[in-house]
């Protein structure tokens, strides 16, 4: 399927201690202060040796050998030279693809809406609830990032997109409150769905302990044990959040654009989608790279985990499905998604090197590939993806 945090500390979290390189930092007990610059002191031979070893420090410059992505002490702050240049590509890639909410007419949504007879009931039921899981789902995505992935990312060309990623986040949570608005919606209703839908609760309540491991300010990485607990919440988000939990609800908006219905909306959730799966892609590239640096953490334990958590995210995502279309609508029902579902969970697994999930699993929905085909989805561990374009010349064509 982000704006992340800066050097700044937002109130009441401290500042990430691979923020800055290591002897920026004062004990851990204690706070810093500011050295004034008039002050000297008196360096001995081996502590001037010591600080030159410090990769990233102000006595060397950076080398590609010095970064990783995770518990890198080199300086944060110089971007160049490039050690993953795929990172770098998908920022300019996600910068070639901006859009924005207002430039699509809403207008023929609004007058199907207000038609009595513009749709049934079972359609409104459906992007009501759809609405219901979005106007908060990326709110949550881009907290995650800000408030918590950003700060143990050690990488400058990896939080260069992050930062790109939580800004489209907030574009897709202003262009639902933009449908939302434009169709007249109960917004109470609406942006309280996550509260008071079970469906759309349960997923979230999927989510949170992940997103409340990396937002915790007393969370630091640097042990197997909390390596494994970021890589685990990676793997949440770009797999399973981004990856497969938002799927049901593209399908349904972009099933109703099909049949020349909420045009607009359709046309909003297509380029949010060619975004999601750009995000999906860049999580999985980090996933994998985390991998590569750090092979212990990968354990047998650990992978059987991994694939429990997506059997139960599939589980969710199908209750949501049978939630939002319990009749069956626009030539779809609910055990259509079941099938839907296992497809895409056994491409999340593909992808990040787990076994598949679901024997012989298919795609009932092969117009979605005319959309963004799972199969040309690319990641830099596959190959490049090259069928990126900027909004104003995005076609449904």
């Amino acid at each position: 399927m982000l704006t992340f945090e800066d050097e700044s500390v937002q109130p009441g979290i401290p500042l990430a201690k691979n923020a800055l390189p290591k002897n920026h930092y004062p004990d851990a007990d204690s706070q810093m202060q500011p050295v004034p610059q008039t002050q000297a002191r008196v360096v001995s031979a081996g502590e001037e040796k010591l600080d030159q070893t410090i990769a990233g420090s102000a006595n060397r410059r950076v080398s590609v050998e010095d970064k990783q992505i995770i518990n890198c002490s080199a300086d944060v702050n110089q971007l160049v030279p490039f050690k993953y240049k795929w990172a770098w590509d998908k920022y300019l890639a996600a910068c070639a693809n901006h859009w924005m909410p207002q430039e699509i007419s809403m207008s023929r949504d609004i007058v199907l809406w207000r038609d009595p007879n513009g749709l049934t009931e079972d359609e409104r039921r459906l992007v009501k609830r759809n609405l219901g899981f979005f106007v908060t789902a990326d709110s949550l995505a881009a907290n995650n990032i800000v408030l918590g992935t950003y700060r143990h990312i050690t990488n400058p060309e990896c939080r260069q997109y992050l930062l790109r990623q939580a800004f489209e986040e907030a574009i897709h949570t202003h262009a639902y409150q933009y449908i939302v608005e434009s169709l007249g919606l109960d917004e109470g209703e609406i942006f309280n769905a996550y509260h008071e839908v079970q469906s759309i609760r349960d997923k979230d309540e999927f989510l949170i302990p992940f997103i409340d491991t990396l937002t915790n300010p007393h969370f630091k990485t640097g042990t197997p044990e909390a390596d494994q607990d970021l890589l685990k919440s990676l793997i949440v988000f770009a797999c399973i959040m981004e990856g497969l939990f938002f799927y049901v609800g593209f399908t349904q908006i972009l099933a109703l654009g099909r049949q020349n219905k909420m045009m607009g909306a359709a046309e909003q959730y297509q380029y949010i989608l060619r975004d999601e799966s750009m995000h999906c892609n860049f999580g999985i590239d980090v996933i994998n790279q985390i991998k590569m640096e750090n092979p212990h953490l990968w354990t047998k334990a650990f992978r059987e985990e991994i694939s429990e958590l997506m059997r139960k995210a599939v589980a969710l995502e199908y209750r949501y499905a049978e939630d939002t279309m319990p009749r069956g609508v626009l030539g779809m029902n609910a055990p259509m998604f079941k099938e839907y579902l296992r497809y895409i969970a056994n491409r999340r697994c593909q992808q990040i090197g787990l076994d598949t999930l679901y024997e012989d699993a298919h795609n009932p929905f092969p117009w979605m590939s005319e959309m963004i085909d799972l199969k040309k989805e690319k990641n830099f561990f596959e190959t490049r993806v090259t069928e990126y374009q900027t909004g104003g010349v995005l076609s449904w064509e």
